[in-house]
């Protein structure tokens, strides 16, 4: 989540496309599984707020429709392709909610249970999923290395390091130089097992802050993150 806003689209998802024959489906009517669909609650423990996170992807055809209904009947993503570029589509979709401290406003919204996926591309394939979204969310981890707001950490062979957390799938790790003007960022998923995470030599600079979270991944793919800054020594400067 890391402090990003209201609605996104174009996420890249890196997964792979169903091998069905889409001729044989159109003619039929039937539909073929989305390459991707799924629902997931994310919040920043750090910042107090939380959002709710959907990414779809259609294959490799864009979609010229797609509807999104939750459990409770109601339709909370209706998007069509407008005028000519409805001959092509759009291909995958992020969407986050906005960020309310009032957990309570957003759960409401988006309740508990399982979402309908459903989808046509330009060339007229329907396509169709379900996800369930889960309101538990993962317990948090704490930083041990770098220490939170830590000044004078060395540049080269960090590795960050984090305290375990019981029954998590995996963690998430950001890197992030907000204030450079090339966007320099970082991330990167662990295995649940692991607890440490090399930064790769060369990729921070030195007399810099950076912005860093962890993120704990549930099983059902709802994530807690915390974050913190540190900077990292000048130099010449001993850390």
């Amino acid at each position: 989540m890391t402090r990003r806003t209201a609605i996104l689209a174009g996420a890249t998802l890196l997964v792979g496309v169903y091998g069905f024959a889409a001729g044989a489906d159109k003619e039929s009517g039937s539909s073929v599984p989305f390459a991707a669909a799924s629902v997931r609650l994310e919040q920043n423990v750090t910042d107090g707020d939380s959002e709710v996170v959907f990414e779809i992807r259609g294959g490799t055809e864009g979609l010229a429709k797609l509807t999104v209904v939750s459990p409770d009947g109601r339709t909370v993503i209706d998007f069509t392709a407008p005028g000519a570029s409805a001959s092509l589509g759009i291909r995958q979709f992020r969407f986050e909610t906005p960020e309310p401290r009032d957990v309570k406003r957003l759960t409401s919204a988006y309740p508990e249970g399982e979402y309908s996926f459903a989808g046509v591309t330009a060339a007229g394939e329907k396509l169709h999923a379900k996800s369930t979204l889960s309101h538990t969310l993962p317990a948090t981890a704490s930083f041990l290395r770098p220490g939170a707001d830590a000044r004078g950490v060395s540049g080269k062979n960090l590795k960050v390091a984090w305290t375990p957390v019981k029954n998590v799938a995996a963690y998430m790790i950001k890197i992030e130089q907000s204030k450079s003007t090339l966007g320099v960022n970082l991330t990167s998923t662990m295995p649940g097992s692991v607890t440490t995470f090399a930064v790769p030599d060369g990729f921070l600079r030195p007399g810099t802050e950076y912005q860093l979270a962890i993120g704990t991944v549930s099983h059902s793919g709802n994530i807690s993150f915390v974050e913190t800054t540190f900077t990292t020594a000048a130099n010449g400067a001993k850390p």
